[in-house]
């Protein structure tokens, strides 16, 4: 005796997972008048959304780690150019994956700056060492060359 599938909308409310394999299915099988439209919509935009919090959060990590490297020379280290370095690369994957996320980059730069300062302030800095707004543009940021601050031996000797 086959099992019988669990009706869509319980199926989204208890296992996720199998919800998402099942509209898979569906969509597959052009099983259009039994896809689950109105969760499967919401599921649709938090797709977007999730792009764009990941933007936000790169630029969060990658500006704050240059608040620091700026405010704080003398606690620089190998592991801070690595995290630009990977934020760096990894918000450019995510621009090239995602192109229409461009159009949100100045948005996401003035959204990211306060958490950018928050991680920046955990390091024992007050938070009026830091600009109100960022301090930096967008080429500057994403820029491979762009340190700021007086210069470092660590980027000159990067993979020596």
């Amino acid at each position: 005796m086959a099992k019988k599938p669990m009706p869509a909308l319980n199926l989204y409310e208890t296992d996720f997972y199998a919800w998402t394999q099942e509209q898979a299915r569906l969509l597959r099988d052009k099983k259009w008048s039994q896809i689950d439209l109105p969760n499967l919509i919401e599921e649709i935009e938090s797709l977007g959304k999730q792009q764009r919090q990941e933007l936000r959060n790169r630029l969060s990590v990658l500006i704050g780690h240059l608040l620091k490297w700026e405010y704080q020379p003398q606690h620089r280290s190998r592991s801070w150019l690595a995290t630009l370095r990977v934020q760096r690369r990894d918000t450019l994957r995510l621009l090239k994956d995602n192109p229409s996320l461009k159009s949100y980059l100045d948005d996401a730069l003035q959204e990211a700056y306060e958490n950018a300062r928050d991680l920046a302030m955990g390091e024992a800095l007050p938070e009026q060492t830091f600009p109100l707004a960022c301090p930096y543009n967008l080429t500057e940021i994403m820029s491979d060359r762009f340190y700021p601050g007086e210069p470092s031996e660590l980027v000159d000797n990067w993979g020596a």
